[in-house]
């Protein structure tokens, strides 16, 4: 999950929220969209393949 902040960069969040504080873990912050898109890509491949 992608979300712009109000200084104009974009903050990767976890698609799951932590049980205890029920809140998203933040996976890294980026200064383009496109920049947060392919670390999401990244995040995504090594999830699955180690």
């Amino acid at each position: 999950m992608i979300r712009k902040l109000k200084s104009g960069e974009y903050r990767l969040y976890s698609q799951k929220k932590n049980e205890s504080t029920g809140k998203r873990r933040n996976l890294g912050t980026f200064s383009s969209l496109e920049k947060a898109k392919q670390h999401e890509k990244d995040v995504q491949y090594f999830k699955r393949h180690g």
